[in-house]
């Protein structure tokens, strides 16, 4: 399990020398995400190798927000002063989101027909 630790903390911290060294405006973490997918898809041993240790990761994922929770007791007073700010920006970029997602769906569905099949099937034409 250490082992598999240490090949997933690695592709982590490879991504992120290469992307601080060649200056990317993707992050590390992001990039090391990438190179392993990349390796598991060309050694699917790796794949199998490693998928016990990321499950017991990803079921005590909450853990890793800690340091979160943290961070923001340590700053409650700034949080404080701007968090009105903040609230006004997050929920204002989650309807964003969404609305694009949506927007991009329903681009695609109408760019493959999936939109019409869809309707012949609720209406029992297909």
């Amino acid at each position: 399990m250490i082992r598999m630790i240490a090949i997933i903390l690695g592709f982590q911290l490879v991504g992120e020398v290469a992307s601080r060294a060649l200056g990317l405006p993707l992050p590390g973490p992001v990039l090391g995400l990438v190179l392993l997918a990349l390796a598991c898809i060309l050694h699917p041993a790796l794949a199998e190798a490693i998928r016990p240790t990321a499950s017991g990761l990803l079921s005590h994922l909450s853990l890793f927000f800690v340091p979160a929770g943290v961070g923001i007791v340590a700053h409650w007073d700034l949080l404080r002063v701007q968090g009105l700010g903040l609230a006004v920006a997050i929920m204002g970029s989650t309807a964003l989101a969404l609305a694009a997602g949506a927007w991009a769906f329903s681009v695609v569905a109408r760019l493959t027909g999936t939109e019409d099949r869809q309707a012949l099937k609720d209406q029992g034409r297909e």
